[in-house]
């Protein structure tokens, strides 16, 4: 841990860094890779809609030896749909099914009954109607977009309009590969994966925020000087809060991966992936977007402006007339009429003789 602090003390001090702007183009690339993966994630397999949103019947059993394939094979033959069947952590099953009315759950309550060999009333049945579903559906993307606005809003007041663009670009990034691995990994969307990805938005923009303000800071008068570009502090900005960034969310990914792999995977419930994946997810590429994705699309916009160009100009023609004159210095030959075979110079204190005669046998060594 010291090793660590230790690390970003020199980051934040830019005794060593790494360009991560200079390199915007492979994170680019790395990117556009993964969100085209996505896409393709989304129209091949499409979500996986939960009840929620579509419609449907949810059937709780109790404690039962009957396996979640035995339980899928029961459901489709009693309501000739795909059931989506989940081992629940007291042993019993959850049993969704999509597209049902009133008439025909009681129908398919009948018949599970009889196939698990218990009383019907000891199946709990809860039907959600195709409108409802449709209300729900229609709040979350409500809910999103007032999300954008208002952070696209606030960070063109509180900083500048091509920084909320940028944190607009790497928000959508986000999300899009969250949704991608959700239908790659076939994992329910239920509500609690809306307010997992409303979450995971607000770490990501928690980190942008972080490096935004420091970038805000440090080029306040960057025009009256010229040792840096815009780009080069923006990548000091970077180095600066990495250490922070990697901290706080290794700390969030933690707790998130034992929902994720211990409740979700080893405990069986169920329920819990539908929020701990879009936070696992959404938090990674949170805090990737943040420093490869947000700074370096703010450096490229601000380098198109003409204040920026003219300072980079200025920058690479002082460092260009430092290099000449060190050249400049080194191949100067030494003057002409310097001796060869001069004496060094003597540094430090000289001796002087003393006079011989001076304070002759008086001790003092004062005239008299």
């Amino acid at each position: 841990m010291s090793k660590l602090g230790n690390l970003g003390a020199r980051l934040h001090r830019g005794e060593i860094s790494y360009d991560f702007v200079g390199h915007r183009m492979l994170w680019y690339g790395i990117s556009i890779l993964i969100t085209i993966t996505a896409i393709v994630g989304l129209a091949v397999r499409g979500l996986n809609m939960g009840i929620d949103f579509q419609g449907g019947a949810v059937f709780t059993t109790p404690k039962t030896s009957v396996s979640v394939a035995q339980a899928e094979e029961f459901a489709k033959d009693a309501s000739d749909h795909e059931a989506v069947v989940q081992k629940l952590g007291s042993g019993g099953l959850r049993i969704q099914i999509a597209g049902m009315d009133t008439q025909k759950s009681d129908e398919v309550k009948t018949a599970l009954a009889k196939d698990f060999k218990v009383d019907s009333e000891a199946i709990n049945a809860d039907l959600v109607g195709p409108s409802w579903g449709e209300q729900i559906a229609n709040k979350a993307w409500q809910g999103l977009a007032i999300f954008m606005v208002l952070v696209v809003i606030y960070l063109a007041i509180a900083f500048e309009w091509r920084m909320a663009i940028a944190a607009l670009i790497a928000l959508i990034h986000d999300i899009t590969i969250t949704t991608g691995i959700y239908a790659l990994v076939g994992f329910e969307v239920t509500p609690g994966t809306i307010i997992g990805l409303l979450t995971i938005l607000g770490y990501s923009l928690y980190d942008t925020v972080v490096v935004f303000d420091s970038l805000k800071e440090q080029t306040k008068d960057i025009t009256k000087q010229t040792r840096f570009t815009y780009s080069e502090i923006a990548n000091q900005s970077i180095n600066g809060t990495l250490v922070r960034s990697v901290n706080t969310t290794v700390v969030a990914l933690l707790p998130v991966a034992g929902l994720l792999f211990i409740g979700g995977g080893f405990l069986g419930a169920g329920t819990l992936n539908d929020i701990s994946l879009s936070l696992f997810v959404g938090l990674a590429a949170g805090a990737y977007s943040s420093i490869f994705i947000a700074t370096p699309l703010v450096a490229d916009l601000k380098e198109r402006e003409p204040q920026m160009k003219a300072l980079r100009k200025r920058v690479k023609a002082k460092r260009a007339q430092a290099v000449a004159e060190e050249e400049l210095s080194a191949t100067r030959p030494a003057p002409a009429d310097a001796p060869e075979d001069a004496a060094p110079a003597v540094v430090g204190p000289r001796n002087q003789p003393a006079s011989r005669n001076r304070g002759r046998g008086r001790p003092s060594g004062k005239r008299r």
